[in-house]
This record gives C-alpha cells, structure tokens and sequence, in this order.
C-alpha cells in the first residue's frame, strides 16, 4: 500500500480540499523511518496546583539564558542533506540545546498571566502542553544525542511535540475569548503577539531536525514521496529541511489563487482572475510554508473585497521584484476592492474575536464567514476561521526572518499590500 504523502510543513492535515493543500501528519513519515513512539510515553501531565518553587525556579533559570534569534542560515548550516551521521547528530544536539530556553519562556509567559486565565481550560490545556514538552526534551541528557540511536529516540520526542502543538493558537483563542473580561485588548494582542513570533521559531527548529532526519535516513524515493514536494512545483534537490533555496514565488501565488479562487466561486459564484507581473521567474532561498500562509490570507482578502464591491472583472495583480541588494523579494497585490474604511484601518493589525462566537456556531447566511473558514488555516494547518488572526499572523510570519508587510488603502478604489522577504546565501552549500 502506497505511503500516504505529507508536507513535512505541517504535523495536522488541513481541513478542506483540494487534496494538495492537505499537510499529513510527520509521525507517519517517522512511523516509516521505524521510530517507536511506543517506547516512551508522555508524562501524565501536572494540574496547576502541583505547580511547586522548584519547577518555577528550574524554568526560570532556563528562560534567563540568552534566547538565540533563529535565522534561516542557522537552518541550513549543517549542509544539504542527505547529512551525514555526525551532522545529523550535531543538527539534534542544536535543537536539544536550543528548545528548552524558548519552551521555557512560553511557560513563564504563560504562568505570568493573571490566575484566572491560566485557570481557564484552554489555557491551562496549552500550559500542561508546554510543561510536558518540556519535561520531554529534558529527559536528553545535555550534549546528547551522541548515537544514531539516541538521536532517532530525540526525533520521536520532537515528532511528539510538534504534533501535541498543533491546535495551540485556536485554543488559546478560545480561552482568551472566554477570559475576555479579565484583560484589555491591548493586552491580550501584545501576549499573543510576543507568543505566536516566539511559536514560529520553536516549531520550525523541531520541523526542520525532523525533515533533515527524514531525508537523511530514508531512500530518495521514499523522502520525495513522504515530503510530497513535487505538489508546489519543487524540485527535492533544492530542499534542506523545511527551505527551499530554489523558491519560485509565481508558482505558489497560482497554487494559492487557484484554491481561493475555488472556495470563491462555490461561496459567490464568482472568481476575479489574478495578474502576474514584474520577474515572475525570480527564485529565491524560503520556506514555502510561510509564504504560502501569507499569500493564502492576502488573496482571500483581495478575492473577497473584490467580489464584494463588485469589481470582479478587474483583475488582482501581483508584481514581484528580486531584491537587487540581497537573496530576498517584494511583491505587490494590488486589488481594486474599495480598499478599507479609516474607522477600521487602525484595527488591522490588531488579534479581534469579535467574529468568532462563543457557541463557535457560523451565522447563517453569512457567505463572507463561509469564505473565512473555508480559507483559514495557520502555517501548520490548524483552522483560526473568524479569529482575525490572518494578517496580525501573516506580519509576524514575513518579519519573523527580516521582512515586512505593509498596507496602503485607497478608500472607495482599492488595496495595495507590499511584502518583502528575505532569503539567506546558499552559494557552496
């Protein structure tokens, strides 16, 4: 029976159609590389009230160590795979030193909020997450893994942890939803802000150990099967981990317009068609996961406002430029949807709830809600229909490596969104 593909971007299958949008959960490929998550069960996890002075002063002292910012040349400085055993090893003892500080500072961030929050059963779901993740990563001795072996058992944790990860922003929106009274929205977007840019870097360091393991101990065939990455047009040669260094922008933009542009024609009957313009044959070093979260959020924007004005037979276009001055790009979407209101426009960066219902029932008849939950998702495929994370989340993916996302509205016209991002050299790698 042929192994059922998966991206080894996301840990949680994306809820809706089409078929190459949906992302397999990383421990079957794990399963396949004959890692036993039998042999190490998790450890029951602690109520709040077990919480003593010596858990508190062990975290505390983790999170007090420097935190090491991730860039995407620390992702590929261990060479192209397939690695080597001692590269492969050094790869995991990176990822063992590094994810217990920021696992810790998550705790200590979380453990910081008002009691009555941390109370709150989603948000003590996530917290006992945190705490069981890392009581995972600590039970690797420091300076381990030093054997294949130790490292194959460190790939099963990580696999554990980035699956158990996986419904961490809804479910922490669900439960700042239900504690909305004990904290301002301010409050509530910088906490979310500081955790979901903290979040990206943690999973993509366990992401990428896995997709270096993947790869470096299965055969080709069986690597290019597990990672699907023939579905974005990729070429498995120009893959380290999670980083494509040959990413070709114009094909994801067409992968993601094409699906927008079919929940948008089953929602309105209608599709705008896109434009492509500028260097569409630029490649450039990125992790197609990030960008295709972003384009996916800013052409569900642009599909929608356009509709909804009524401009559909004016196409959204998309320039894209190569950074003369480095391994980077910045695109446009220009649409011509009626751009957006000076009373919301302050609010755009802003984590809002006020879309999402309590019950987490959709309003009936409301086809703008439909298309929101038919197109969102996180970058690792867990659903935030109506949270109003898109473009909060989406600046925070484009800064999180030194790029930037901005807006600029033409109210009663149209939108232009400009996104830069930047690659990393791959010359002699």
């Amino acid at each position: 029976m042929r192994t059922p593909r998966l991206r080894v971007r996301r840990l949680c299958a994306s809820l809706l159609p089409p078929p190459k949008r949906h992302f397999r959960a990383l421990s079957r490929s794990i399963s396949t590389a004959k890692v036993s998550f039998d042999s190490n069960p998790p450890p029951a996890s602690l109520d709040l009230s077990e919480w003593s002075s010596h858990h508190e002063e062990e975290i505390t002292k983790l999170a007090s160590k420097p935190l090491r910012d991730l860039n995407l040349a620390d992702l590929i400085r261990f060479g192209r795979p397939p690695l080597s055993t001692p590269a492969l090893i050094t790869s995991a003892r990176f990822t063992r030193e590094n994810l217990p500080i920021r696992l810790s500072r998550r705790i200590l961030a979380l453990r910081n909020l008002p009691f009555i929050i941390v109370s709150n059963p989603h948000v003590s779901k996530i917290f006992d997450n945190y705490r069981h993740s890392l009581r995972s990563i600590l039970s690797i001795p420091q300076s381990h893994p030093t054997t294949p072996a130790e490292e194959l058992k460190f790939t099963d944790i990580l696999t554990d942890i980035v699956k158990t990860h996986s419904n961490t922003i809804p479910t922490l929106a669900r439960g700042f939803i239900e504690c909305r009274r004990y904290a301002t929205p301010a409050e509530v977007t910088t906490f979310l802000d500081q955790h979901l840019r903290e979040r990206i870097g943690t999973r993509l360091m366990a992401e990428q150990h896995i997709a270096l393991h993947i790869v470096s101990t299965t055969s080709p065939d069986e690597a290019a099967d597990q990672t699907a990455i023939e579905d974005l047009g990729g070429n498995s040669n120009t893959y380290i981990g999670t980083i494509d260094t040959a990413l070709q922008p114009s094909r994801l933009i067409n992968s993601c317009a094409s699906f927008v542009g079919d929940i948008c024609e089953l929602r309105y009957g209608v599709r705008p068609q896109i434009v492509i313009d500028g260097d569409p044959d630029v490649r450039f070093p990125y992790i197609p996961v990030h960008l295709e979260y972003i384009l996916t959020e800013l052409l569900k924007n642009a599909f929608r406002a356009t509709v909804e004005a009524g401009q559909q037979s004016e196409p959204i276009r998309i320039t894209i430029a190569k950074d003369p001055y480095s391994a980077g790009i910045s695109m446009r979407i220009r649409d011509r949807g009626g751009g957006i209101s000076p009373d919301d426009f302050p609010n755009i960066w802003s984590y809002s709830f006020t879309t999402f219902s309590q019950d987490d029932e959709e309003t009936e008849g409301d086809a703008l809600d439909r298309f929101n939950s038919n197109v969102a998702s996180t970058g690792d495929g867990s659903s935030i229909a109506g949270l109003g994370y898109g473009l909060p989340l989406s600046r925070a993916y484009a800064e999180y490596f030194g790029g930037s996302l901005q807006v600029q509205s033409a109210f009663g016209w149209g939108t232009d969104v400009y996104l830069k991002l930047r690659g990393v050299t791959v010359e002699g790698l």
